[in-house]
């Protein structure tokens, strides 16, 4: 060893004892001078190496691919439960297009373009048979004649009860009330009457069994009615099992305000004929509690805690339904519907001659009211309790 040689060499990190390495380092090049002071290719080694014992520090973790898979996996739990969604509802609508007499269907004005952007015309009947009960088994009445009008330009809702008692030409038969039309010839001969009866267009049909109704309104966990005054019904379809515990039961009680019902309840709700608390209630006043009815389950169908639920219950939701509409049309739908703001949602009623043993003749002011439902004219308030008008923002009582 030259006496000017040192036995070690001098690292960034300090000294290390021990014979000189004759590994070359990562990054440094051999070459003659590569042992010099000030050499190039020793100076970037040195920057390069950190000593002995010294630890490589990890990465910083890499949140844009973490993101990026969640994301992923989000969309397809979207896109399996959108499918699950899809195929279960249709499945039950599919069921409820077959219920449909095909008379009916044929009955229907033909309709061009989607509901989302063009109006639509749809008859809503509501039948009250009961197997359960004798007396209810064979009737096949339209209980609740109710047409919906949508206006997806406006965002607008128009709803039209026609009273079930109006004595109306029924085609093929003679003049009787309008409900006896579905008993005679079903949804079909419904249609034609009505249409004759009111000038206008139908769209599509709507059959809703009150009886399975009520399985409807429990399998969407309940509906939220606003019951403008207390009522008292009288002692029909008592619950109890023996006549004496029956008379000795006062009827049926609902408090006034926004309440929670389940299904029985709200199929008792829109039963209710006679007040005890209010006796200038009529039939009416009946038919306007269906609508609320009506229009509270419409609201819960379209709300998104049903939307999830879907997969699971979709082929009971239209179980009580027997209609023409598609899956797609109904999804459309409750799509305008749930666009729609209620604070503008036109309800109105035909009227006649109903009260006081009058023989139910439709009124002179019918077409008026008609004209308000198709917006023709601004919405006016019936001026009495069998009179036909229309009101904004809430249901006619």
């Amino acid at each position: 060893m030259a006496p000017d040689e040192k036995p070690y060499r001098v690292y960034r990190g300090g000294r290390a004892k021990g014979k000189v390495p004759t590994t070359p380092r990562p990054g440094r090049q051999q070459s003659s001078g590569a042992g010099r002071r000030g050499d190039v290719g020793d100076s970037a080694a040195r920057s390069e190496y950190r000593g002995p014992g010294a630890q490589r520090t990890r990465g910083k973790p890499r949140w844009g691919r973490r993101i990026g898979l969640a994301a992923l996996l989000v969309l397809v739990l979207v896109i399996v439960w959108a499918a699950a969604s899809w195929f279960a509802f249709s499945s039950g609508v599919a069921d409820a297009n077959k219920r449909l007499d095909p008379n009916a269907k044929a009955a229907l004005d033909s309709q061009s373009g989607l509901l989302l952007s063009h109006s639509t015309t749809i008859l809503m009947l509501g039948t009250d048979n009961n197997a359960k009960l004798a007396s209810r088994a064979g009737d096949m009445h339209s209980d609740s004649i109710l047409l919906l009008r949508t206006d997806p330009s406006h965002h607008r809702l128009y709803y039209l009860s026609i009273p079930r008692d109006l004595q109306v030409p029924i085609p093929g038969s003679s003049t009787q009330k309008i409900n006896a039309a579905f008993q005679i010839g079903g949804a079909a001969l419904a249609i034609k009457t009505i249409r004759q009866f009111t000038g206008l267009e139908i769209d599509h049909v709507m059959v809703v069994n009150f009886g399975d109704f009520k399985d409807l309104i429990d399998g969407l966990g309940g509906i939220t009615v606003n019951v403008p005054k207390p009522i008292r019904s009288n002692r029909f379809d008592c619950p109890y099992p023996t006549q004496a515990r029956c008379d000795k039961w006062p009827g049926w009680r609902f408090r006034k305000g926004s309440q929670h019902m389940n299904g029985e309840r709200a199929l008792i709700y829109s039963r209710i004929r006679e007040n005890m608390l209010d006796p200038s209630e009529t039939d009416i006043t009946r038919g306007a509690r269906q609508q609320a009815v009506l229009d509270a389950t419409a609201a819960k169908f379209t709300s998104i805690g049903t939307l999830i639920g879907v997969p699971f219950n979709g082929s009971s939701l239209a179980k009580p339904l027997t209609t023409d509409l598609s899956a797609g049309q109904l999804v459309q739908l409750g799509w305008v519907k749930f666009r729609a703001s209620s604070a503008s949602s036109v309800h109105c009623r035909l009227g006649g001659d109903l009260g006081g043993g009058g023989g139910g003749s439709p009124s002179e002011d019918n077409p008026a009211t008609i004209a308000m439902f198709l917006g023709k004219s601004a919405p006016q308030p019936p001026t009495g309790a069998f009179n036909p008008g229309c009101v904004t923002g809430h249901t006619l009582q």
